[in-house]
């Protein structure tokens, strides 16, 4: 086994204490030595998601903010709203790791043959804890990428690209034949817009902004309804019509949107599918998940969608779960291969952890806005 490169590893960790304040910091962390069939890899890429977000900022309000430490261990401190603090008891004075996935190299690797064929190569992982100089990982949680590709290639190579695969997987296991997406100019909604193109999907997309809407367009989305434009019911009805789409992934949540989508649904299918009248609507199933909470406000339910019609909850995990092994590792394979094309990320800085704690860099990336997307590189130095 190749030495680990130290016993201890520097991470940002977040805390929110029952004094209603949240701390953001980085502190020295134990870095276990690789077990055999384990791997240390020199995290050098992390992207910033909104789930990443959710569980660094917690229910804090990002703009109460404000700096204090030192220029070598910067603190962020915030105020999480009274009537916030329940949901935050299950971690409450708990201080905790941040970063779903992330890339680097491996740089020590256990006895294993999985693991020692891992040594010096450039790796995508998945596990947790990514926001770290270090981190020791099983072999098989990590991802092998294609050469000439580097860290920031392949920094999300999973949550985005197996969210979006995991959405069109969900379209054919459930029988619908078009998709629905919110906020869809996200650098998931954009990867979701190229794999609806590639394997001929018709997709709605749900945006918020004309410039977003500009965007779209401009890589090649035929459906784009702005929500801001006047017009933006009849459009997405029109949209669902020409479609037949009658399944929907919400990233918003809260507010009326949700509803909206399922009553157009009813509406599109009464343009295109007449049928005498029935008090109970349509006999279509119209179905909307939520998978995000860019609006933390309560989802509004206003009902004229009829009877056969569901909302619920979705997640990544819970879906790779139910696919299985096999289904996992054919989504993962396509992944790789379309690496650089259908699943390219873009980011608008890269930031170090220090400078991930400084308050200019977190008024900008905790307001989750389109295009303004950070790249954490552990490794780097600051500035």
């Amino acid at each position: 086994m190749t030495a680990a490169p130290g016993k201890t590893t520097l991470q940002i960790r977040s805390l929110v204490k029952a004094s209603g304040e949240l701390e953001l910091s980085l502190h020295e962390e134990p870095l276990p030595e690789p077990k055999p069939d384990e791997v240390v890899v020199r995290v050098e890429a992390s992207p910033m998601n909104p789930s990443d977000l959710g569980l660094l900022f917690g229910a804090a309000d990002m703009r109460t903010a404000k700096a204090s430490g030192t220029p070598e261990r910067p603190v962020i401190t915030a105020r999480v709203p009274e009537a916030a603090m329940k949901s935050m008891a299950a971690r409450m004075d708990m201080s905790m790791p941040v970063g779903n996935e992330g890339a680097g190299t491996v740089v020590a690797a256990g006895a294993s043959p999985e693991a020692q064929a891992l040594m010096g190569k450039t790796v995508a992982m998945l596990g947790g804890a990514m926001y770290t100089q270090f981190r020791t990982i099983a072999a098989s949680q990590c991802m092998l990428l294609p050469e000439g590709a580097t860290a920031a290639d392949g920094a999300s190579s999973f949550i985005n690209p197996l969210t979006a695969l995991g959405m069109v997987e969900t379209m054919r296991l459930e029988g619908h034949k078009a998709l629905v997406h919110t906020a869809a100019a996200s650098n998931l909604g954009q990867m979701l817009n190229r794999i609806c193109q590639k394997d001929g999907i018709a997709l709605v997309n749900i945006v918020r902004k004309p410039d977003q809407e500009k965007l779209l367009r401009e890589q090649g989305a035929k459906y784009v309804c702005d929500s801001s434009s006047p017009s933006f019911l009849a459009d997405l009805t029109h949209a669902l019509a020409e479609t037949g789409a009658t399944l929907a992934f919400d990233a918003i949540g809260g507010g009326p949107l949700a509803s909206q989508i399922l009553n157009c649904m009813e509406a599109a299918l009464a343009k295109t599918a007449p049928a005498e009248y029935s008090r109970y609507g349509s006999n279509t199933l119209k179905q909307v998940y939520i998978y995000g909470g860019l609006d933390r406000s309560p989802t509004e339910i206003v009902r004229g969608f009829g009877m056969t019609w569901g909302m619920g909850g979705w997640l990544l995990f819970q879906f790779m779960q139910k696919i299985g092994a096999d289904g996992a590792a054919r989504l993962k394979q396509r992944v790789a291969a379309e690496l650089k094309t259908t699943f390219a990320s873009h980011y608008t800085r890269e930031v170090s952890m220090v400078e991930a704690l400084q308050p200019d860099a977190v008024a900008v990336y905790s307001k989750h806005a389109t295009g303004e997307k950070f790249l954490l590189n552990p490794s780097k130095a600051s500035d």
